[in-house]
């Protein structure tokens, strides 16, 4: 184990995939706790996530990233707002055969990234500095996720050119966001709202998959 992990993190890692069902190899595991240590590290000097009491990193920042995988299901994903690489370093480094791309505007969080993909081997990760509005992919993505990213109206304006006509955003949210929802422009829905449980988390965590909304006839 890498040093600087914190004791109790691998039995809370365990315990936590356990209750997600999720059978990963100790290979990934001890990847996934390596990739908490660098974010621990660099957060003291590079403000990446509010989540700094080591207890409450593995359920808060692993685990509930962790908990949408059932619902990723591209072979191309765009983690967009990456911030600290949550969820788009888990879901990387669980999903050894999907290409994720982790798309940031702050420079001092895609150098992060960056650090993280070199130090931890991330092959199937791309890095992209950039404004969402301004990014321009070589072909839009299937699924785009987003966690603590913006309101869900500004997601699919900025991000909408991202998304495949038929794709899917992934929105990590909190609290069931009923006014952001009802904001939303006319041409987008809420496909299905998936209340999540996370292992060692308390309060409400959903998962938003929101589509085009689509046509009748031609």
């Amino acid at each position: 184990m890498s040093q600087g992990i914190p004791a109790n993190w691998p039995s809370q890692l365990d315990s936590g995939l356990a209750a997600l069902a999720l059978d990963l190899s100790d290979a990934t595991r001890e990847r996934l706790l390596a990739f908490l240590g660098l974010l621990q590290k660099w957060n003291r000097a590079y403000n990446l996530t509010a989540v700094r009491e080591p207890d409450q990193m593995v359920s808060r920042q692993l685990l509930d990233s962790l908990a949408i995988l059932p619902y990723v299901q591209a072979s191309s994903i765009l983690d967009v707002g990456a911030g600290g690489g949550l969820p788009g370093i888990p879901m990387a480094i669980a999903c050894p055969d999907r290409h994720i791309t982790l798309l940031d505007s702050n420079s001092k969080k895609t150098r992060f990234l960056t650090q993280c993909v070199l130090e931890l081997g991330l092959d199937n990760v791309e890095v992209v500095h950039a404004r969402a509005e301004d990014y321009q992919p070589d072909q839009p993505f299937q699924q785009i996720t987003s966690r603590a990213f913006t309101a869900l109206a500004n997601l699919v304006t900025w991000c909408g050119h991202l998304l495949a006509d038929e794709g899917q955003f992934l929105a990590m949210k909190g609290q069931f966001p009923e006014d952001e929802l009802a904001a939303l422009p006319s041409d987008w829905r809420l496909r299905e709202d998936v209340a999540l449980s996370i292992p060692g988390c308390d309060g409400a965590r959903h998962l938003l998959i929101i589509d085009r909304v689509r046509t009748t006839g031609g």
